[in-house]
């Protein structure tokens, strides 16, 4: 993951696809799509609604980034991107106001029809980032749709090709796969065949099935009981990231700033993942690591945040594009922890009592609470987040297709830190709000997980080479 700023953008001929006008005018008329948002989907439009009527606009648009090699034909890129956007229902269907509800609609997947303009040539790198950050900025507005656009800057050995899509359509599973799905579509093309794959199911189905559960739940319920009491533990809100971020409780929304690296190799990588492995994995290790760093840093003796987890909780789900995540509420008493192993104990336990909790979409539990959880910063609460990407179609060649996962850095007041497993190493990237205190405490951080990565890396190869000598 990364921002456009740091994709590796090269000049060249740029070409877009939205979705038709007429394609646009047709939707326009259609009736309700009884299926309704997700409570997480809702819960975005309604904040990026909120904080545009403070009078700032946020983008928060998830894209991707990836090459196509070779002299690239873009009527059977054109093809390919219609075919892939027809996999996935989640893109021609969008939401509409009626009153202060939100209601969906959703096209036939014979009315979609990709428009293609040639915007013209960029001879400078810094200009083509800025024109497309900015176009992205608006063709993927959480407020209006179509809310995603495909791009390709072409050249003479090739084609980069960019595509950005509002949150409420994808996660970062969904980004990982998108470049070998379309590969696949595209080389099929040139050779004049069709891809046969199985139906992909729809986020959209997805959505009313989990939307549906949630509303079974009532106020009574242990799972409201368990997250009210981990909001008054928070002073009420939800949490932020335990270090001192040098914000202004009076000031607005910050900018924010990114960081971006990789944390450690394939080899220390490995060694934390089986040192790691009998309490649960590098999830537990870097949330472990991670009490321990905030404790050092800001002294908080206990460690309280809100783990991401997906939802897909049945194989058909795993091919789908959708933004399929919850959230977990943890805490970890780091202060009574002797050392790593005893943190790793801490959270391993708190996991498995939480995890459970994460199906149940925290939008529902705040209305069930009735408190005034009015959003003023896109991110509702700071995360630390690992996907291990290792497995998914395609990701052996990403270094050499310059392929990633992009984020829009722009205001908020929260961390996001997202760690990915990649075949070459762990990778670090986060935003957090853009003060020289919150910089330096964030250095801090991804300085203190690099040590205590490679800290147990080291304490594992001792270990493995004194039963060696034994």
């Amino acid at each position: 993951m990364t921002d456009i700023q740091r994709c590796e953008i090269r000049p060249g001929c740029l070409v877009e696809w939205t979705l038709h006008p007429r394609t646009v005018e047709a939707a326009a008329g259609l009736p309700e799509d009884s299926r309704p948002p997700a409570y997480v989907q809702e819960s975005h439009v309604r904040t990026a609604r909120s904080v545009r009527d403070d009078g700032l606009f946020v983008p928060t648009w998830l894209g991707t980034a990836f090459d196509i090699p070779g002299q690239v034909d873009l009527d059977v890129l054109q093809h390919a991107l219609r075919d892939w956007t027809l996999r996935h229902e989640t893109l021609r269907s969008g939401f509409r106001w009626s009153g202060d509800e939100m209601r969906r609609f959703t096209l036939d997947a014979d009315a979609v029809v990709l428009h293609r303009e040639d915007v013209g040539d960029f001879a400078e790198a810094a200009t083509l980032t800025r024109y497309l950050q900015d176009r992205f900025d608006v063709a993927a507005d959480a407020l209006t749709w179509p809310n995603f656009i495909y791009t390709a800057v072409v050249r003479a050995d090739g084609a980069s090709v960019y595509m950005a899509f509002d949150h409420s359509n994808v996660d970062a599973y969904s980004l990982h796969r998108i470049a070998a799905e379309i590969h696949e579509l595209y080389e099929a093309g040139l050779k004049g065949r069709s891809v046969a794959t199985a139906p992909v199911a729809s986020y959209v189905d997805f959505c009313a099935i989990e939307r549906a559960q949630a509303d079974e739940i009532d106020d009574t319920h242990a799972i409201v009981a368990r997250w009210r009491e981990f909001i008054a533990q928070c002073d009420g809100k939800l949490p932020g990231f335990p270090v001192d971020l040098g914000l202004d409780p009076e000031g607005p929304l910050p900018a924010q700033k990114f960081m971006h690296e990789m944390l450690v190799d394939a080899a220390d990588a490995a060694d934390f993942e089986a040192y790691c492995r009998p309490y649960g994995g590098s999830l537990v290790g870097i949330l472990a690591a991670t009490a321990l760093i905030v404790r050092e840093i800001g002294g908080q003796e206990v460690y309280r945040t809100v783990v991401p987890f997906h939802t897909r909780a049945k194989s058909k789900w795993s091919d789908s594009m959708g933004w399929y995540v919850g959230g977990a509420p943890i805490e970890i008493p780091v202060a009574r922890a002797a050392d790593f192993d005893s943190a790793l104990g801490m959270v391993r336990a708190a996991l498995r009592e939480s995890r459970p909790l994460s199906r149940m979409p925290i939008a529902r539990v705040l209305r069930l609470l009735g408190s005034d959880f009015r959003p003023t910063s896109p991110d509702l609460y700071s995360i630390v987040s690992l996907v291990d990407s290792r497995d998914t179609p395609g990701s052996e060649r990403w270094q050499e297709l310059k392929a990633y996962g992009l984020i829009r850095i722009s205001y908020g007041d929260q961390v996001c830190a997202w760690l990915t497993r990649v075949h070459e190493g762990l990778q670090f990237a986060s935003r957090y709000p853009d003060t020289d205190i919150a910089h330096k405490n964030m250095r801090l951080y991804a300085e203190g997980l690099r040590e205590r990565i490679r800290s147990v890396a080291r304490d594992r190869e001792e270990a493995l080479a004194g039963r060696a000598r034994a």
